[in-house]
This record gives structure tokens, C-alpha cells and sequence, in this order.
């Protein structure tokens, strides 16, 4: 039973060992809970924080990046995505790195080519044991690229089947599915359940895992949900009840209401069901939350203004991943108190539009039609996404098509050449992959707009996000590595007192301090004397 998993054995060591195991293993799913709950918004200095109690705690995994954290870290001009992943291999050298990946959208919301997926995937399996690979319609041939460059990699895949419930969600269609991929793929892989809403009963969760492991005895199965309804802990018992090998959680003093549930207590309760998990250290574990609670008052900001658990997302099945960013939209721009219309919205066009799967790009897709067809009228408004869904550019549709008044009024809007939906869908319909695009030329482009040499890593986040890609580079460049300030001074609104001095320590230990010399107003530039390390610091900024 203390059969600990570590960055020292290969892939096919590692599935071996999972599919002997007496037990189960846990994942923390740090990535997951900061989108969640928190919007991406967790700090590297956080995860330097607890990283010690990590590493001791025992977990199969750490899933650090992936998802949407990819764009917002370089949107909100965090860290690196790479260096994101560098921090925490450093700071925990023997726990496997995770990472969630949405098929040929990568890290995005739309097809990438296929030489920009090969070459992104290439460069983060330098730091990633673990691909979680998912499409929010469960077409493989969408994922074919990331499988065979994880395996060519080396590292450990993990391809997902979302989740949902509803007629179509038998667990024959599943457990085709699961066929669909190993056949891709070959047997060396652990088969994820992506329930992204955390939707189903326990006993739901538990008939499909025996669904599947009759199907395929030796598959090894991960469970992966949300805790939006707050019953998850009983959906991850059953599942592992029933065969689940690897399990993703939480800590619990930190998020666990739309992102994971916490780890003790699915640890306590399986005790009782004789099932152990292997490796974890419980007072390591304890410690890490310990620490995070104290560290939660630093990301209150960007919680959800929507709290709590809701068991109605049984009935709307909005991803835990999109809750608070919906919430915080919906707050701004005026409509919160329309929430409860916008669900019962959500519910009723996924069955309108085929009833497939709430996860990236997905799960915005379902939202934006929902707002826009309480606030505008139904289908009066529809996004270029929606567009292209009807059009199959994401892939077939799983199940059934759209009623033909629905096409009409959605691929017939703003046309200005006459054509009618039927003549649009036959002339413009169908998955259309992207066309390779030319690396060296946009290695140049970018060399010519940073007016510096590009690495292979800058390279790679600027064909995922251009624009955000490039803001970040030229803030790194004025700022330096801003990630390193303690994230209650990241975070902090208020500003900072003549006078006042903040220490810390970096990553590695080694201890810095910044001293607010002056500050004051030139016109319509505010003009900031620090003292950083013993060096003088002069930034103005125009207001």
C-alpha cells in the first residue's frame, strides 16, 4: 500500500503499477479549482508556499496548467505558462505535473493546425508527465494529433470521455466511445470520465465504471468532476467503489464549490469501505490546507458573487470551470438577477441544439446563446461559435441535429448574398481543418515585434494567443518576472504608503525587499521612486 508514484519511473512502469494497485490514487487538481473558483487568478507564489506538503503529501499527480489558466496567465499578465510549470517541477521534483488539454483546441477556443498542436504539445511534455486530453463533443479524430505526440513523448496519456446525462447518455454509447479511442491509441492509457458539470448519481458514475471495466477488464479508469451540486465526494466514492483507479480532488481549505472536492474527505469516507490511498500522507496533506486557508483571503476577489453549492446544475449543467466567470459577467454587465431565466435557458437549448457536452468551447457556446436569447430574443442574436457548430466545424454532432428553424434563423443572420440555410450548409458546412501555418515566418514576426530572438516556448504561446502572447512578452520585458512579489501584493488594490517596505522570498529562498521611496502626480502621469534590492527604481506610469 505505500506504493508511491514518482517522476523517477517511466510511463509503462507507472500504468503497471496502477493496474496492480490495491487501492486508489488521488490527483490534485490545483488548475481546475483556481478556474473554478477563483478565475485562474492562483499565484505561483502559493504554489511555492505549499509545494513542500505537496511533494510529502503523496499525490499520483499535480494537474498545474492546462484549460483556460494558459490564456488567462498571459491575459492577466501572471506568469509564463511555461515558467508556471517550471516553478512547481522545481518545487516538487517527484510529483507528475498534469495538465488538461481540449483536443485540437489545445489551450484555446477554436482548431489550432495541425503543426502548431504537434509543436505545443512537443515543448509542455518537457515539463508534463500527464495529458488529460479531452473534446467537447468526444470526436476523436479531434485528438488524434495529441495522442500520438504525447506518446511519442513519452508521457502518460490520458484521454477523456465527457460526460453528460440525458436519453443519448447510455453507457453503450460510452463504452463505444472507449473503443473509438483505444483503437487510436492501444491499451497503455487510463481512460478519464470527464463528468464536467458534476452531473449523475453516484449510482449513475458506479454503472458506467462497470459499464466500461466489463467491456475492458485491464482498462485502468480516472474520475474527474465537479462539485457544483455539492455531491460530488459520493460520486468519486462510487466511481472508485466500482473500479476508478485515480481520483481528482481538492484541498480542503481551499475552493471546493465548483471545482473538486476535497481529498480528506473522500479519504475518510472510503475508510470505511476498506478502500486505501496509496501513498498519501494525511499530516502532509492537512498542512497544505493549513496554509491555504490562510492564503484564501488573498483571492476572495475573484470568487463567484454567486455562492454556495447548486443541485439545479443537474438541470442547466453549466461546467464547474465556467461558474465564476459567468457570475462576474453576468454581475458587471447588469444582469444577475436574470440568472435563474438564463439557466432555465441554458436547460432548454441544449436539448434544442443536440445535447451533447457543457466543456470548453462548449460550455461558452451554451452560454452566450442563453444570454443572448433572454436579453435579445430567441436565436435573434447568434454567435459566429454558434455559427460554426451548426456548420460542423467543430465536428459532427453527436446525437441529433437542430430543428430546421433553429439552422434558419442562426445561419441565415446578417448573410447578405441571399443564400438559404439549406444552400449554406451543403456550399460551407463540415469540419475543415486548419491549414499548416508557416513557423519560421511567425518565429519572424514575432522576432520583429519583441525586437529580440524568440524561443521555441514564446513561440508556441504566441501562435496559441497572439495578441495576449505579445502584451505579456513587452510587460516581462519592462517588469521582469513580477510573478516572484508575494500574491497579496500582486493582488493588492489601495496602493502602497511612502515609506512602506515589503520583504520576501523568490522561489528558490533567496530574500529580497522593495522600499516606496516617493510617489507623485506630473500631470497626467503618476511617477514612482522604489528601492529594489539596494537599487534605485525610477517608473512612471501615464494614467
Amino acid at each position: 500500500m505505500s506504493q508511491r508514484i514518482t517522476t523517477g519511473m517511466n510511463a509503462m512502469e507507472t500504468l503497471e503499477i496502477l493496474q496492480d494497485a490495491d487501492g486508489y490514487y488521488l490527483c490534485n487538481n490545483e488548475r481546475d479549482v483556481s478556474q473554478s473558483d477563483f478565475k485562474n487568478r492562483l499565484m505561483p507564489m502559493t504554489t511555492v508556499r505549499v509545494a513542500p506538503f505537496r511533494e510529502a503529501a503523496g499525490f499520483f499527480s499535480v494537474e498545474a496548467s492546462g484549460g483556460a489558466s494558459v490564456h488567462v496567465d498571459l491575459m492577466r499578465k501572471q506568469v509564463s505558462p511555461f515558467e508556471r510549470l517550471r516553478i512547481a517541477r522545481q518545487t516538487m521534483p517527484r510529483t507528475l505535473l498534469q495538465i488538461a488539454c481540449r483536443g485540437a483546441n489545445l489551450f484555446g477556443y477554436r482548431h489550432y493546425p495541425e503543426n502548431v498542436i504537434r509543436l505545443a504539445v512537443k515543448k509542455f511534455s518537457d515539463y508534463v508527465n500527464v495529458w488529460r486530453v479531452y473534446d467537447f463533443l468526444n470526436h476523436v479524430p479531434n485528438m488524434i494529433p495529441i495522442f500520438e505526440e504525447v506518446q511519442r513523448a513519452k508521457r502518460i496519456l490520458m484521454p477523456s470521455i465527457c460526460f453528460s446525462t440525458g436519453k443519448e447518455h447510455t453507457d453503450a454509447y460510452y463504452v463505444q466511445k472507449v473503443k473509438e479511442i483505444l483503437g487510436v491509441t492501444g491499451p497503455n492509457v487510463i481512460i478519464s470520465i470527464k463528468n464536467h458539470s458534476g452531473l449523475g448519481t453516484p449510482k449513475r458514475i458506479s454503472d458506467l465504471v462497470v459499464a466500461i471495466q466489463s467491456a475492458y477488464p485491464d482498462i485502468i479508469l480516472h474520475y474527474h468532476g465537479c462539485n457544483t451540486d455539492g455531491n460530488d465526494v459520493g460520486r468519486m466514492a462510487a466511481a472508485i467503489i466500482a473500479g476508478v483507479k485515480i481520483c481528482d480532488v481538492s484541498d480542503h481549505g481551499y475552493g471546493s464549490v465548483y471545482g473538486q472536492a476535497p481529498a480528506l474527505s473522500l479519504i475518510q469516507m472510503l475508510e470505511d469501505y476498506g478502500k486505501k490511498a496509496i501513498g498519501m500522507n494525511i499530516e502532509a496533506l492537512v498542512k497544505t490546507s493549513d496554509i491555504l486557508r490562510r492564503e484564501l483571503k488573498i483571492y476572495e476577489p475573484f470568487e463567484s458573487p454567486f455562492r454556495g453549492h447548486d443541485p439545479r446544475v443537474a438541470h442547466y449543467k453549466l461546467t464547474g470551470g465556467a461558474a465564476g466567470s459567468t457570475f462576474e459577467q453576468a454581475d458587471k454587465d447588469g444582469f444577475l438577477e436574470r440568472m435563474p431565466e438564463i439557466f432555465d435557458e441554458m436547460a432548454r437549448i441544449q436539448v434544442e441544439l443536440g445535447n451533447w457536452w457543457s466543456s470548453t468551447p462548449g460550455s461558452q457556446i451554451l452560454w452566450s446563446t442563453a444570454v443572448n436569447n433572454v436579453l435579445f430574443g430567441r436565436y435573434k442574436k447568434p454567435s459566429l461559435d454558434l455559427k460554426n457548430l451548426l456548420l460542423g466545424r467543430y465536428g459532427p454532432l453527436p446525437f441529433y441535429e437542430p430543428d430546421e428553424w433553429i439552422y434558419e434563423k442562426v445561419l441565415e443572420y446578417q448573410r447578405t448574398d441571399g443564400k438559404k440555410w439549406r444552400q449554406i450548409l451543403a456550399e460551407e458546412g463540415g469540419l475543415i481543418k486548419p491549414s499548416a501555418v508557416n513557423l519560421e515566418q511567425k518565429r519572424r514576426q514575432l522576432e520583429s515585434e519583441l525586437k529580440s530572438s524568440v524561443s521555441d516556448e514564446q513561440l508556441v504561446l504566441y501562435l496559441l494567443h497572439p495578441f495576449d502572447a505579445v502584451s505579456f512578452f513587452k510587460f516581462e520585458a519592462k517588469y521582469g518576472k513580477t510573478w516572484v512579489l508575494l500574491p497579496d501584493v500582486w493582488f493588492r488594490r489601495g496602493g502602497f504608503k511612502t515609506g512602506e517596505r515589503i520583504t520576501f522570498r523568490d522561489e528558490g529562498g533567496k530574500p529580497h525587499y522593495i522600499e516606496f521611496i516617493s510617489c507623485q502626480l506630473e500631470g497626467n502621469t503618476a511617477l514612482t521612486t522604489l528601492l529594489v534590492d539596494h537599487t534605485l527604481h525610477k517608473i512612471s506610469v501615464e494614467l
